[in-house]
């Protein structure tokens, strides 16, 4: 729809996660304020509903008042206004700030001692180093070991590739 009639989502970039990838198209998003993120990338494969992932800082920005969910939980959220190069999509939920999450396989997990919903703190360090509360862990036979925070937990540690991290039960 907003691409173009049958048009599909092209990959620019696999991520770590088998059969992830950002893909080639960018939309542009509308907030509250009629303020705008231009070149927002999508996360590919589509799925089977619509969800925008922000920061908290871009969601204050926009004017939204956003909860902390898990991906895919977008029942009573805000909507938005999502803009590509072949028309405009009015989500009427699905706005939120990703809650940060561990990913498992079955191998990782157990050597962890966790099982899907347990929560860990991560441990990041450096010279702002931080330790991260309520990491939930997702496990999932298809999953690698990866973690997910979102920019602005990243920014207040100043994480860079070679900072140190660890997973603590």
């Amino acid at each position: 729809m907003l691409f173009g009639k049958g048009r599909q989502l092209t990959v620019h970039k696999g991520l770590y996660q088998e059969g992830a990838f950002a893909a080639k198209e960018t939309l542009t998003l509308i907030g509250p304020r009629s303020r705008v993120i231009s070149n927002l990338r999508i996360l590919g494969p589509c799925r089977t509903l619509n969800q925008v992932e922000l920061a908290y800082t871009d969601a204050i920005a926009l004017g939204f008042d956003i909860p902390l969910r898990l991906s895919g939980n977008i029942q009573g959220t805000p909507g938005c206004m999502l803009m590509g190069p072949a028309g405009f999509l009015e989500m009427k939920e699905g706005v939120i700030r990703a809650a940060r999450h561990a990913h498992f396989g079955p191998a990782d997990a157990e050597f962890y001692g966790v099982k899907p919903g347990d929560q860990m703190k991560l441990r990041i360090g450096g010279d702002c180093g931080i330790i991260l509360d309520k990491m939930l862990c997702r496990v999932d036979p298809s999953f690698k070991l990866e973690v997910h925070i979102d920019t602005d937990e990243g920014n207040a540690c100043n994480l860079l590739p070679e900072t140190p991290c660890e997973l603590v039960k």
